[in-house]
Formats: structure tokens, C-alpha cells, sequence
């Protein structure tokens, strides 16, 4: 499939009577999905700890490397020039995908972790004093727990926590109870990447910002799955990673509001992040680069970039309603089945199921279900947390794209059926 231009993408996604995608010319466009694994057709079910990649963007990425290889920022030759343009390109596409202001508001990192980091350091340390609070939420990834516990710890603040109750969802009136003038900054996962659960960051972002306290969102499950407008959000930060939306490994972006990241010092020292060096001090670039020091990752950025365009092109609407059905599908199979137990039901889900087994530990499940050719993840996702709430040491975790099908729901479903024939 070939990606169209950005106003084809918006004519694409006007209200209005839509046919269902044609997920099999879709699932063309995904090398991977071709193979084979243990003598069976992949069912690739790990979309949540990373996505496949599509043709556009593993062609991005040899391109850049057989056509324009260079450095960026560093020389006037045609290939630095090129690689700058394709480099900044990448932002801008970027920008307009989530809808910042201005593509200085996209700082390129290696990941949402390493966008979390970025704010922990850069601007929560400085500004954090003895009986401040960081607020998040009980489901978070480690991701977006351990940079908070080490800057509050450093500085005599105080981590607070939002409950959730059992059905993996947040509960407001205690979220509202520890917004006080102590808070800092709230840092919310978007959607909880071992539950599903879509939080409603809108009215939390809103009951926020009503008392001047700054928002980061953990984004790195959405947006693969859904578009997200910044602006509209009203957040301050928002952090993601270009792997999880069909782009490649160890690049991702952080938007930051233009005014804070001007206020911000640089998160790391090197090239390419000064405006002048002595002996004596430094001044620092300008948006972004004041935050990117040293060569960056390029191609990556370029791949990036290319996975932006391709689902740009995409009938976004059409392919989330798909993706909803199979998920709902995955739900009502799963309950069906002897054994099996949901962790979490959360009313807003989309993108992951986790379970466990009576007959058997996540790992075994995990083991038994590859050698049937599906993949999906065992263990506790980086959620330690979410694991004590529920009282256990792992689950099962199938994750969806658009590309998956009900057909991949019900191989599951018979390798799971093997499972408890081989434990029973």
C-alpha cells in the first residue's frame, strides 16, 4: 500500500458511511506477518510491547542509508543537507500528527522513557522543594514511577498515588482529594499498557490545569491505536515511542508546551546542543536542539517519520472501530473459556487483555502458546504495582493493531485449549 498525501488522509476520515477496512491488503504491507513460526502462520499478539514494522518504513530506512547517509547540522555538503532535511522533516511531520503548535515542540528521544527522564530532570527537579507532590496513577509502567521517586527522593517531595478499583479503572473523587496546592505535576499513563485501560485524561488534564498544575501523559499505547491532538488535550507533556506505532526502535518524541520547554535547562551535554563553547561557560541552541546533544539517531528519526505518513494515510476511523470489534471478540472468547481469568475489566478498554490460567504460570502459557505459532507476552509488563493490586506474579497479555483479525483471536483460543490439555 502506498501512503497518500495528508489532505487525502483528512478527506479519508470525514464522517460519513464507512466499508470495513480490507485488513488483508493491510496485513500485506507487513513483511513479518508472512512468516512462519514453529510450523505456523505468525499471530503476532505482542503489539503492546512493540509493533511490526510496514514496508514503507523498512524502505525509509534502507533508502536513507543507501541515498543520503550523514551527519546533521554539522556541514554544508549535499548529503548533510539532505539528511538535515530529511531529519527535520521527520519532525514536522510528527508535529502535525499530533498537532503541536510549532515542530520545536518535538524533542526527538530514544523513547517514552527516556521523555519521562527528560521532564523528571529537566523540569520537575529544578523546581521541586521539601512537602511538594508528584501525582500518578496506581497503573503506571515503571517507566513513569521510578524517574518520579528519584527526583522526589533527591528533593524531600513526596510521590502520591490515584487509586484504581478492581476493574482496572481510576477513581476520580480520590484523584480530585490529592490535586492540593502541594502538586506539581500530575504524570498519568493515557492508556495503562498491562490493562487497557483508557484513562479519561481530557477531564483530568482539565481538573488539573483548573489549579495551574502541569500534565505529562505517557502516550506510548495510543498513539498506534488513536489520534490524539495535543492542544485539544491540554497537556503540557506528552510521551511516546515511535515502536509502538509501527515505526523503529530507539526513537521516539516528546511535545512539550514551547514556554516550558524554553524554561527548561538541557536534560545532557555535548555537540550539536550549543549555541557557544569556552572554557568558562556555555550558551545553549535553541529549541529543540538544546535537548538532543550529540548525533542522533537519523535513520530512525527518517523511519519515524515514514510510519507517520503511513498512518496518516489510513482510514483511522474505519481501522479503530476493526481493531475495537476484535478486542471485544478477544474479551467474549477468553471469558468463555474454562480457566481463564480477565485481570481487569475495564469499561473503556482498547489494545490489550491480560489473563492467567488456573492450570498454569503466564510463562508456561507463554511457551506452550508460541509452539502453536502465536505470540503473546508473559510477566508482569513493567507494572509491578498493577501485578500486587490484582495478587499476582505475572499474566498473559494479548495486544492488538489493526492488522489482526478474529481469526488470530481463535488461534489463540486453540492454543490455549492445548495449554490446559498439556497441564491438565
Amino acid at each position: 500500500m502506498t501512503t497518500t498525501s495528508r489532505s487525502e488522509a483528512r478527506r479519508a476520515n470525514r464522517p460519513g458511511p464507512r466499508r470495513a477496512p480490507d485488513v488483508e491488503a493491510l496485513r500485506a504491507d507487513f513483511p513479518i506477518l508472512q512468516r512462519t513460526v514453529q510450523g505456523h502462520p505468525l499471530v503476532y499478539l505482542d503489539n503492546a510491547a512493540t509493533t511490526q514494522k510496514p514496508r514503507v518504513v523498512i524502505d525509509a530506512l534502507r533508502r536513507y542509508y543507501e541515498e543520503i547517509n550523514a551527519n546533521v547540522h554539522r556541514a554544508v555538503h549535499t548529503l548533510s543537507e539532505q539528511a538535515t532535511a530529511a531529519y527535520e522533516g521527520a519532525r514536522a511531520k510528527i508535529q502535525r500528527f499530533v498537532n503541536a503548535a510549532e515542530p520545536h515542540e518535538i524533542v526527538f528521544v530514544r523513547g517514552t522513557t527516556e521523555a519521562i527522564n527528560l521532564v523528571a530532570q529537566s523540569f520537575a527537579r529544578p523546581r521541586l522543594r521539601a512537602g511538594d507532590e508528584i501525582l500518578i496513577s496506581a497503573m503506571e509502567h515503571h517507566s513513569n514511577i521510578v524517574p518520579w521517586q528519584m527526583v522526589t527522593a533527591e528533593r524531600g517531595a513526596t510521590l502520591r498515588v490515584i487509586p484504581m478499583d478492581r476493574s482496572g479503572t481510576l477513581l476520580l473523587d480520590q484523584y480530585r482529594d490529592l490535586l492540593t496546592e502541594r502538586t506539581r505535576l500530575v504524570a498519568l499513563v493515557h492508556v495503562s499498557n498491562s490493562l487497557g485501560a483508557r484513562n479519561p485524561v481530557a477531564q483530568m488534564i482539565r481538573e488539573a490545569k483548573a489549579r495551574g498544575i502541569p500534565v505529562l501523559l505517557d502516550g506510548a499505547q495510543v498513539l498506534g491505536h488513536h489520534r490524539v491532538d495535543v492542544r485539544e488535550l491540554g497537556c503540557d507533556f506528552y510521551a511516546f515511542s515511535a515502536h509502538k506505532m509501527f515505526g523503529p526502535t530507539g526513537i521516539g518524541g516528546l511535545y512539550g508546551r514551547a514556554e516550558l520547554l524554553e524554561e527548561m535547562p538541557p536534560f545532557q551535554g555535548g555537540g550539536d546542543m550549543i549555541r557557544r563553547v569556552t572554557f568558562q561557560e556555555t550558551t545553549y541552541a535553541a529549541l529543540p536542539h538544546k535537548f538532543e546533544a550529540g548525533t542522533p539517531s537519523i535513520a530512525d528519526a527518517v523511519g519515524f517519520g515514514a510510519a507517520v505518513d503511513y498512518l496518516a494515510g489510513l482510514d483511522r476511523d474505519a481501522l479503530e472501530a476493526h481493531e475495537a470489534d476484535v478486542v471485544a471478540y478477544a474479551v467474549e472468547q477468553l471469558e468463555a473459556l474454562l480457566g481463564v481469568q480477565l485481570i481487569g475489566r475495564p469499561a473503556d478498554r482498547t489494545g490489550v487483555v491480560s489473563f492467567i490460567m488456573d492450570c498454569a504460570h503466564a510463562h508456561d502459557v507463554g511457551t506452550i502458546v508460541d509452539q502453536e505459532g502465536v505470540a503473546i507476552r508473559t510477566g508482569h509488563h513493567c507494572t509491578q504495582p498493577v501485578m500486587d493490586f490484582f495478587g499476582v506474579p505475572a499474566t498473559c497479555r494479548a495486544s492488538f493493531a489493526f492488522y489482526n483479525t478474529r481469526a488470530e483471536v481463535d488461534a489463540l483460543v486453540r492454543a490455549l485449549a492445548r495449554v490446559r490439555k498439556v497441564f491438565a
